[in-house]
């Protein structure tokens, strides 16, 4: 990113670097999205689990998989095309979250962009785990909704409509957990302090409870709960990270004052 003096960008640069910023993003994504395309079969497999063995069923060449079902002419192109994009978007998001991450912070020191690459190393296995967790709720979250079912009616589920589900939970899970990532990116980069992270500590669990409570699909109180209580954790953890490196940093000031 060219700066001019104080590390400063004119307006059309930053929409020069904005587009070039999108335009490797929306690559990444199809470049992941092959990836789901290749292993179409696999993963709607492995995502339809929580409702039917869908392996079972295309082995025994049974025509029902529980209560799924694909509609229209078009549905099992438009199907895979969906997951093959859901798929490219969970799977490269680390890497279009840094395309934001360099957009936003700019300007940034040889340190600073060393940082950055820990950004990135630290981002993939924390949402991954986000995700992981948002896999492992699915089977509970799907039994308490379709819980709600009439015993005298059936639940038919359209499979596109449930994969939306499903993807949109482990995403949602996925960048979740990377708010402490950010915030101690942001302290490292001298943006926000660790005592103005943690000073408004209710309002930030206000906030994560807001947040989950709006976002999460199911909307029952267990998913929520398995959601906001590792958030509430994960942002003091970071909060107390980031009072350690403002300390570390205090004292290295220090030392060069004293030095001159």
């Amino acid at each position: 990113m060219a700066a001019t003096s104080g590390g400063r960008m004119p307006l059309l640069e930053h929409l020069r670097e904005f587009r070039r910023r999108v335009v490797r993003s929306s690559i990444i994504i199809l470049l992941g999205s092959g990836v789901g395309w290749f292993f179409y079969n696999p993963i709607i497999a492995t995502l339809a689990r929580p409702v039917c063995d869908l392996r079972k069923a295309q082995a025994t060449a049974s025509s029902h998989c529980g209560a799924l079902y694909i509609n229209g002419v078009l549905g099992p192109l438009n199907l895979q095309i969906k997951v093959a994009l859901l798929t490219g978007l969970i799977v490269s998001a680390p890497l279009w979250i840094y395309q934001l991450w360099a957009f936003i912070a700019p300007g940034l020191h040889r340190k600073e962009k060393r940082n950055s690459i820990l950004f990135i190393l630290a981002a993939t296995p924390f949402f991954a785990t986000g995700a992981t967790l948002g896999y492992l709720i699915l089977p509970v979250a799907i039994k308490v909704l379709f819980g709600f079912t009439p015993t005298s009616l059936a639940n038919l589920v359209k499979f596109d409509d449930y994969l939306d589900f499903v993807l949109r939970v482990i995403l949602l899970f996925g960048l979740a957990f990377e708010l402490p990532i950010f915030l101690v990116a942001l302290n490292l980069i001298g943006f926000i302090s660790g005592k103005a992270i943690l000073r408004p500590w209710r309002i930030w669990i206000f906030g994560i409870t807001l947040f989950t409570a709006a976002f999460t699909p199911t909307g029952d109180p267990l998913t929520m709960a398995l959601l906001a209580v590792p958030l509430c954790l994960l942002y003091f953890m970071a909060g107390g990270i980031a009072l350690l490196v403002d300390r570390r940093r205090s004292k290295r000031a220090e030392k060069e004052e004293a030095d001159f």
